[in-house]
C-alpha cells in the first residue's frame, strides 16, 4: 500500500528526532556549565574557563551537542562527545564504585552509547548534513550532457 508508513521508511526521521533530543540535552549540560543558566553547574555555579577537565567538557557539550541537534557535521562532533563521555566515567565515575547507579554515571554512559550510535548512522532526516549533500550532489541542470560517439 503506497503511502503506508513502515519502520524501514520511518527510520530515518526517528533518527533525526532522537538525535536532536540527545543534541538537546548534551547542549544544556554544556550551556549550564559554562553561563549557569538551568540550574548552573554542579553546585550552583560556573566552571572556571580552562580548568581541566570540566571546562573543556562543557565546551565540548555546548559545541558538540549544538552540531548534532542541527545535523552539521554529525560523525565527527559524535564520535568527539562519545569520546568526551567515555572519559568522564572512567575518570570521574568509575573509580568511585563499579556500577553507574552506584558511581552517578548513568548519564556519561548514557550518552557515550548515544553518540556512537549517531557516529555510525549519521545524521538522519530533519539534519543540515543531508540538506548540504542534497545540495552539493544535484547536477548543474544548465549544461547539457555531451555525449560521446559511437565508432561503427
Amino acid at each position: 500500500m503506497p503511502g503506508r508508513l513502515n519502520s524501514a521508511t520511518a527510520q530515518p526521521y526517528v533518527l533525526g528526532l532522537f538525535r536532536m533530543v540527545v543534541g538537546l540535552l548534551f547542549a544544556c549540560h554544556g550551556a549550564a556549565s559554562l553561563f549557569g543558566v538551568l540550574g548552573g553547574a554542579a553546585g550552583g555555579g560556573t566552571i572556571d574557563a580552562g580548568t581541566w577537565p570540566g571546562w573543556y567538557a562543557a565546551v565540548i557539550q555546548l559545541v558538540g551537542g549544538s552540531l548534532v541537534l542541527l545535523g552539521l557535521g554529525t560523525r565527527a562532533a559524535a564520535v568527539i562527545a562519545s569520546g568526551s563521555m567515555a572519559y568522564a566515567y572512567f575518570k570521574v565515575h568509575q573509580p568511585g564504585a563499579l556500577w553507574p547507579m552506584e558511581n552517578g554515571g548513568e548519564a556519561s554512559v548514557m550518552f557515550c552509547w548515544a553518540f556512537l550510535l549517531l557516529a555510525f548512522t549519521g545524521s538522519g532526516a530533519f539534519g543540515l548534513d543531508r540538506l548540504l549533500a542534497r545540495r552539493t550532489s544535484e547536477p548543474e541542470q544548465s549544461t547539457p550532457e555531451r555525449q560521446t560517439p559511437v565508432a561503427a
